[in-house]
């Protein structure tokens, strides 16, 4: 079995850190590097409006934050800028621009963005495209809603051009240059591993992943059938399934609106993900601790239980010295 990876998600950790503490959040990020983690993941908004929150927000305010469950007022610092001052603090960790909404931009801007940032972290920046959820967030920018997921697809085709050829020209409905010269180029000549990911693996996910994919990260426990048209579809294009980084997670279960979940709980759902292919495993701190100082414990405990994590249900105690809350 290869072994495990663990990420460390920086966003929505507003009850660990505060939210205007960004230098907090890279702090955590330098403890995940030393505990052994593989990665930092930061997602994004440009703006949110109005209806952000119709579902209702969670009831435990350290539940993800999911389409419809958002105040207006949460905050989502630049995620970009923020994984710039990560890779500037470390040496290791992959970088993982999480929900980069990239029909907001225009895809000159945005693959310059990460070439430039790609090259700052040496090839550590992995990149998750999508075209999110919230029709006021493209409306306050002047993006048509119903375009986006072409406007995705141009996105792809043209950072491809982008990162490969000197002078680039690309021709889309929505976007089109030519005899451009893009300058500075990313670390690698394919440009940073891209991951993808959704509640369903529709028609035009499975193209992308297919296509693009180095990764795919999707929201929730994807369907046995999913997974199967997955490893079926990449065969078929010629692609070995077991390259495709399978993204998976570790949620806490809360039994009340104001405590921190149980780790050994969460840890549980891992092994019949293990079993599905997953090897990498999406941790968001707050759930577990209320201490910013408790976070590389956590993380060392995670790391160290991976070891005893068998994929058809077992979960063995940790080594007694590691805990995460006193």
């Amino acid at each position: 079995m290869p072994p495990l990876r663990f990420v460390l998600v920086l966003s929505e950790n507003w009850t660990l850190v505060p939210p205007r503490d960004l230098p907090a959040l890279v702090r955590l990020a330098v403890q995940a590097e030393d505990a052994g983690f593989d990665g930092v993941m930061v997602s994004e908004h440009v703006v949110l409006g109005r209806g952000a929150d119709a579902a209702g927000p969670p009831a435990n305010p350290r539940e993800y934050a999911l389409p419809g469950n958002q105040d207006p007022a949460t905050p989502w610092p630049s995620s970009l800028v923020l994984l710039a001052a990560v890779a500037a603090a470390t040496t290791r960790l992959r970088l993982i621009a999480g929900a980069v909404i990239a029909p907001l931009r225009h895809p000159l801007l945005l693959a310059k963005e990460l070439a430039t940032l790609d090259l700052v972290a040496e090839g550590r920046l992995v990149v998750q495209p999508t075209v999110s959820w919230h029709r006021p967030e493209y409306e306050a920018l002047g993006v048509p809603f119903d375009a986006r997921g072409d406007l995705l697809d141009e996105h792809l085709a043209a950072w491809e051009v982008l990162w490969r050829d000197t002078p680039a020209a690309f021709a889309g409905r929505h976007h089109r240059f030519a005899d451009v010269w893009f300058e500075p180029k990313p670390y690698r000549p394919d440009g940073p591993a891209l991951w993808f990911g959704g509640e369903t693996l529709h028609p035009r996910l499975l193209r992308r992943i297919l296509a693009h994919g180095r990764g795919f990260n999707p929201l929730g426990r994807p369907s046995a059938a999913d997974l199967r048209r997955l490893r079926v579809a990449l065969v078929a294009a010629g692609r070995d399934p077991g390259e495709l980084e399978l993204v998976g997670g570790v949620r806490g279960t809360f039994t009340d609106a104001t405590g921190v979940a149980d780790l050994g709980r969460a840890l549980e759902s891992i092994p019949p993900q293990l079993a599905d292919g997953f090897t990498t495993f999406c941790v968001k701190p707050s759930q577990f601790t209320d201490d910013p100082a408790r976070v590389g414990a956590l993380c060392r405990e995670i790391v160290a239980r991976s070891g005893q994590l068998h994929p058809h249900g077992q979960v063995l105690d940790a080594v007694d010295e590691v805990r995460t809350e006193p």
